[in-house]
């Protein structure tokens, strides 16, 4: 079986090669598992040169748990979190957020998937009154399901709103190298300097095999963690190969090397598609994700040459995802073929 390349998910991409060769130097003899070994230590230790020496890493499997984890360290069951009504926590995990926090997703409608604090602050209520849940927690994508970037300016400003009200700013960074890239800007610009309280960095999506990490960045909010971890099911026996991972993409720049081939990706397939008859972009292509609608009949017979999906049926509106092995071939040949189908 040989899969066809597609543009679903930067999800369906394989292993980055350099990645794959940190694994198997890590699968030589013997360390000391649930996270104390060489792998770990030094993986944490490129978290720290990029984000700041006070900050606790923790590496687990999924972006859910990652998510999950993260929030349940600064929550009680009585309290709610704020959110873009598009936001993966909100829509894609499968209410995994509220069945193990306890907590209401308050879900704020937004056109670009980027909250602001005039759209969250009138959300901000009851605040003392026993009869409402109080909202505690301020949850943002970096980038945004629909493919937006926050600016440094617009997460400090989300971050001075919470921390104002005694709440908590939660970045849900799933593709943060990509929004990084995007802005030209480090990982601490988006992050330490803005004010984010409690991070999950994506390594799936910009090529890893699998893992997470969660980066608290005040450990006095989760002295605990490890027991949270543990408890949700998220701590790894063999962790030196997930940690091994994270070592590799963050030493000589590949999460952003990486990251700006896949962005570049999803601005040629924007541009490539942007003259055809009948397509037009329905977003702005900031980071991997390119919206475009086009005849409905058609979709099927892309998706035929090159998986994607449909983000909203009413409108055909479809999403297509670059990522750090998509190829100008992968473009232009997807580009041809839908030429050619519109009769161009």
């Amino acid at each position: 079986m040989n899969p066809k390349r597609g543009f679903a998910s930067d999800n369906n991409a394989g292993i980055h090669p350099t990645i794959l060769e940190a694994i198997a130097r890590a699968n030589v003899g013997h360390a000391l598992a649930y996270g104390s070994d060489p792998w770990t230590e030094r993986a944490v230790a490129r978290f720290r040169e990029h984000l700041g020496s006070h900050v606790d890493v923790h590496f687990v499997f999924n972006g859910t748990g990652a998510n999950v984890l993260g929030l349940s360290a600064l929550l009680k069951p009585y309290h709610a979190i704020l959110c873009s009504e598009s936001a993966h926590i909100n829509v894609d995990e499968c209410g995994a957020p509220e069945k193990a926090t306890g907590c209401k997703l308050v879900d704020i409608p937004t056109p670009d998937g980027k909250l602001t604090p005039a759209l969250v602050e009138p959300r901000i209520r009851g605040l003392g009154d026993q009869h409402h849940v109080q909202p505690r927690v301020i949850s943002i994508s970096q980038s945004t399901e629909m493919g937006t970037v926050y600016t440094p300016e617009e997460i400090r400003a989300l971050a001075d709103l919470a921390h104002r009200h005694g709440m908590y700013l939660h970045m849900d960074g799933a593709r943060i190298s990509n929004a990084a890239a995007a802005l030209g800007v480090p990982l601490r610009a988006i992050t330490t300097d803005c004010g984010v309280d409690v991070l999950s960095f994506g390594g799936t999506k910009i090529g890893l095999m699998m893992g997470e990490a969660v980066v608290v960045f005040d450990p006095k909010l989760a002295p605990d963690f490890r027991f949270l971890r543990k408890q949700g099911m998220q701590l790894s026996s063999k962790m030196r190969f997930v940690a091994a991972q994270f070592e590799a993409l963050l030493t000589d720049d590949l999460w952003l090397k990486s990251a700006r081939h896949a962005n570049a990706m999803a601005a040629l397939l924007a541009r490539e598609v942007s003259s055809l008859p009948k397509v037009r972009i329905t977003r702005a292509t900031q980071a991997n994700g390119v919206f475009a609608t086009l005849p409905k009949e058609l979709i099927p017979r892309m998706q035929e040459h090159a998986f994607f999906y449909v983000w909203d049926e009413s409108t055909s509106e479809v999403r297509w995802m670059t990522s750090f092995d998509t190829t100008e071939e992968d473009v232009r040949g997807f580009a041809s073929r839908l030429r050619e189908l519109l009769g161009g």
